[in-house]
């Protein structure tokens, strides 16, 4: 960012100046806002000569931005947000700092007045902002796109959208303007082709395909054997819709990669290798030739539809078990981003603190609210309880939502003993019999919502289930689920959902024990620990840093305590 001082124009340091010397504003005023800016910069762990002193730029950075992190209470948080809006507005209008970036310069001015069409000046005004604070003329944009090129990077460095799309509304609205406005240079820049699609309707397809897919979808209603002799338990209905799509997604890629759709005449044609081959071909293409999570399942969804139909022979399923084999071995292991960016999170001493303690702030403040807001109160203690349980069973969000008294959750030693959380096999989604008995912490705090909250959620219902909804039942998955990630956000800056308990239960178990697999595996209630390792081998690269940091530590010759 320093490279691209220019580009900044006017940064916060600079307007923190500005207010100070301006004797126009009162000095409280003065006071409040050059305040605000710097702890805004010090919450965006940005230096204050880098950010740019624009509204605009800026928007975006404080929304998202969190209190708890910075340790500012919601109030104050908010109070300097006003502040520097008002403040960078203040400059805007008094001061005459450009709102939308760099100034430009002449000659791009010129061009831009040419422009009739207000949506071609939208799309064109950050390239010429840029263009200009770095003396770049109209006549210097080159065919080599180097330019081009070196802006794009400047936009993803400032995370803004720099993609294909980007460059193709930009390229479109430049060249739609070669040779209408005088002046204008005759270059014409680059622009990306649209991906070509064909999207055919399912109904075009031949009745015997389409018939096929109906007879396998009808057999996954029913409760079936596996080749196992395993029983196998019908499919929920939003998994045949999924099922059902998918086989509709890929027959229609089959007709885009050239196979002609009369050919696709039956369940048998579209899963022969050939096709079959095409299709996942297809898919990996569209990510760069990298097989993704979906053509790895898909490979292994057409070996299963041929075995369980029998509409291949022996040897179609050998080739279509290769095709899964060779892909399964590119399947990715560890985190996504997201998960990824969450483990930082929860090993970053302190914020699973929060996470941790939050339950008993929860229900402190369920208390206080008890007399004027039942309702609301309750739901605050409901909360507070998932919260804690997740925090020592991290179950999925369908078991806990199915929580029932005395079934699932109940006191094996008497009134006075503590709770124990147990699911029995068939609740489980993988087989696998849970077992959780719930620390001494929390069983007052269960006691507490059981008998002071719970019973404003049941309105008058003789329900034994934990979590009751709003009608008849437990709570909807849903709805629970975004209202723990809502609120954890709110109290502790940590964006987690119900499932991501279990990730992080992983991390936790896994950085105090590294590589004891088999621990988390109990913990999660996986089947196989290979799933497990597959799952979370990822750690292992944090394990090993943390390791050779702590060498690295131990070998110091300053006082670190000192230094912070």
């Amino acid at each position: 960012m320093l490279e691209n001082a220019r580009l900044i124009g006017t940064s916060f340091a600079d307007a923190i100046v500005i207010i100070a010397a301006s004797w126009e504003l009162p000095e409280q005023t003065r006071r409040h806002w050059a305040t605000s800016l710097r702890q805004i910069a010090k919450a965006l762990d940005r230096p204050p000569e880098v950010i740019p002193a624009r509204y605009s730029a800026v928007r975006a950075d404080l929304l998202n931005l969190h209190g708890v992190p910075a340790g500012l209470t919601a109030k104050t948080l908010q109070n300097h947000k006003s502040n520097v809006k008002a403040a960078l507005l203040w400059l805007t209008r008094e001061k005459g700092i450009p709102e939308h970036g760099a100034p430009l310069s002449p000659e791009w001015t010129a061009l831009k007045d040419e422009i009739a069409d207000p949506l071609h000046r939208w799309r064109l005004s950050s390239f010429w902002r840029y263009c200009s604070a770095n003396n770049i003329k109209p006549s210097e944009v080159d065919g080599e796109e180097e330019i081009v090129e070196r802006f794009l990077a400047y936009r993803a460095l400032c995370g803004k959208p720099a993609d294909a799309a980007f460059r193709r509304l930009m390229a479109r609205a430049w060249n739609d303007n070669v040779g209408k406005i005088a002046g204008w240079p005759t270059m014409r820049l680059f622009e990306p082709p649209v991906k070509s699609a064909v999207d055919v309707p399912w109904l075009d397809f031949a009745d015997g395909l389409r018939h096929g897919v109906d007879a396998y979808l009808a057999g996954l209603t029913k409760i079936r054997k596996s080749r196992t002799g395993q029983r196998i338990r019908p499919l929920k209905a939003v998994t045949i819709r999924a099922r059902r799509a998918e086989l509709q997604a890929a027959a229609r890629m089959a007709v885009r990669v050239g196979v002609p759709i009369e050919k696709l005449d039956s369940l048998a044609a579209l899963l022969s290798p050939d096709v079959a081959e095409k299709v996942l071909n297809a898919y990996c293409e569209k990510n760069g030739g990298n097989p993704t999570v979906y053509a790895i399942n898909l490979a292994g969804r057409f070996l299963a539809i041929a075995q369980e139909t029998k509409c291949l022979n022996e040897a179609d399923c050998e080739q279509l078990k290769e095709m899964w084999s060779a892909l399964e071995d590119d399947r990715p292991d560890g985190f996504t981003p997201k998960n990824t960016e969450l483990i930082q999170h929860v090993l970053t001493p302190g914020v699973w603190d929060r996470v941790v303690n939050l339950p008993f702030a929860l229900i402190n403040e369920a208390s206080r609210l008890h007399n004027h807001r039942p309702v609301q109160s309750a739901v605050t203690a409901q909360l507070a309880v998932a919260i804690a349980i997740l925090t020592i069973a991290p179950v999925r969000i369908k078991n806990l939502t199915e929580i029932r008294l005395g079934l699932n959750l109940n006191k094996p030693g008497g009134p006075q003993s503590q709770y124990w959380l147990h699911f029995p096999n068939y609740d489980v989604k993988n087989r696998i019999k849970l077992e959780f008995p719930l620390e001494n912490h929390i069983t007052p705090l269960i006691d507490k919502y059981v008998h002071e909250f719970r019973p404003a959620l049941l309105r008058g219902r003789d329900e034994d289930v934990l979590f009751p909804g709003l009608r008849a039942g437990a709570k909807g998955k849903i709805t629970f689920g975004t209202q723990l990630t809502d609120r954890i956000l709110k109290h502790t800056g940590l964006r987690i959902t119900a499932h991501q308990f279990r990730h992080a239960a992983a991390a936790l178990i896994l950085e105090k024990h590294p590589g004891n697999y088999e621990l988390v595996r109990l913990i999660l209630g996986h089947r196989n620990v290979q799933t497990t390792i597959k799952c979370y081998i990822g750690l292992k690269e944090v394990q090993a840093t943390r390791i050779y940091g702590n060498l690295i530590r131990d070998r110091l010759n300053i006082n670190l305590d000192a230094a912070e």
